[in-house]
């Protein structure tokens, strides 16, 4: 049993995987926290420049 747990605490195998689970989630969060800021001033630009838009053809 000392050898069977000596061997599975030196196995590294699944170690890369996590670290690649935790990057690419890392980077997904990034992700959305811009895509809802650059939706959110998006909208307002596109609001902004409706309204004078549409006060200067009257």
């Amino acid at each position: 049993m000392k050898r069977f747990l000596t061997k599975f605490r030196g196995n590294e195998r699944g170690a890369v995987t996590v670290d690649w689970v935790v990057i690419v989630a890392g980077v997904v969060a990034l992700g959305v926290a811009a895509m809802t800021l650059i939706e959110t001033e998006a909208t307002n630009l596109a609001t902004t420049t409706g309204k004078t838009i549409s006060d200067r053809a009257k």
